[in-house]
């Protein structure tokens, strides 16, 4: 019996340790079937996910934003609760070298909190060596996994800060929510087409920065913006979809600038997807709704190509991220990209003069 104790006890700690490490300190997606936050994330989610389907007339944008930093926080009561039980059942195999002798598992669980916690009411004892060094491993374990988690927290909601300064500036001139002919309508009526390509290389820095953290830390894919009807994702499909009209279908717009944004956005998009971010099943792009944005591109000043020559080029530039991207956008239940806007909402023209 404390054989299988000791065992069963060592190996919860082997997980939870393991776990701690590869979350927190390595800086790249770890896969694996053992990993205790990666099941308590997906299962959560699928849970919450599960409940909106069932009543979709309702509006879950609240819980949806409390569900990341829920995880964070649940991250850490996971993984003291499991170091309490691991330190518990290998203090209760242990039990002979403590005093007074725990009677019973749920004595030897509550030695194991007040160790892993380090409150030390001094109630019981580790006499023996063995004992004594899993109750001061146990202490540093509990210290060491809430400074790592503290610290894991400070990372995520730098980043997170991070990527919402450009989300949220995106959507002066896109529009809520964005939209990349809004985007390009904007900045003709302003006059600042020729900054169009400081535009793209701002969304380039920021795509590889994203890349990097998202990518390490995957639960930031479910921090959500604070604004409605505005997400990461669909900022990012705004500046993709703005990118590849430069490409195929705005004539003199520099498209070196663009085609860059493009390619590490496309990235950033595949490597999140490729993580197991995605869900749902595309929907197809229409002609006349690429008709329609060439007419108010055309009346916003702009010179296209020839419509039949730009469609197939720009129905082939977004097909190697859209798809991906929508997928993700359902997967984490966030506004998807709207390249046309909607035409019902459709804000009033801006033009330099109306500023005060």
């Amino acid at each position: 019996m404390e054989a299988i104790a000791f065992a069963l006890g060592l190996l919860l700690l082997v997980l939870v340790f393991w776990d701690v490490f590869e979350t927190v300190i390595v800086p790249r997606p770890t896969p694996g079937w053992f990993r205790i936050g990666r099941y308590v994330v997906r299962w959560s989610w699928a849970a919450l996910r599960a409940l909106h389907d069932g009543r979709p007339e309702r509006s879950y944008d609240r819980v949806f934003g409390l569900f990341a930093p829920a995880m964070a926080v649940t991250f850490l009561a996971t993984w003291l609760l499991a170091l309490i039980l691991g330190y518990g059942l290998i203090l209760f195999a242990l039990r002979e070298e403590l005093q007074p002798v725990p009677p019973d598992l749920g004595t030897a669980l509550y030695f194991s909190a007040s160790s892993v916690l380090t409150i030390g009411y001094g109630d019981i004892v580790a006499v023996g060596v063995p004992a004594r060094i899993a109750v001061v491993t146990a202490a540093v374990a509990g210290l060491g996994t809430v400074a790592l988690v503290v610290t894991f927290l400070f990372a995520l909601y730098g980043s997170y800060q991070r990527r919402e300064i450009q989300v949220v500036a995106l959507e002066a001139a896109a529009g809520g929510p964005p939209s990349a002919v809004s985007l390009l309508e904007t900045y003709a009526q302003l006059d600042l087409v020729d900054r169009l390509p400081e535009l793209f290389r701002d969304w380039e820095r920021w795509a590889v920065e994203v890349l990097d953290s998202h990518v390490a830390y995957p639960l930031l894919n479910f921090f959500r913006s604070s604004h409605d009807n505005l997400s990461w994702i669909s900022a990012l499909g705004t500046v993709l979809d703005a990118a590849s009209l430069v490409l195929t279908t705005v004539c003199d717009v520099p498209r070196g600038e663009a085609k860059l944004a493009k390619r590490v956005g496309a990235h950033l998009v595949e490597d999140i997807y490729n993580v197991g971010f995605r869900s749902g099943s595309p929907s197809s792009l229409d002609r006349a709704d690429f008709d329609a944005a060439c007419d108010r591109l055309e009346e916003a000043g702009y010179v296209l190509e020839a419509r039949d020559t730009a469609w197939p080029k720009f129905k082939a530039a977004r097909a190697t991220y859209a798809e991906r991207l929508e997928a993700m956008a359902t997967y984490l239940a966030m506004p998807a990209t709207s390249w046309l806007g909607d035409p019902v909402a459709l804000r009033a023209p801006l033009h330099p003069q109306d500023d005060p």
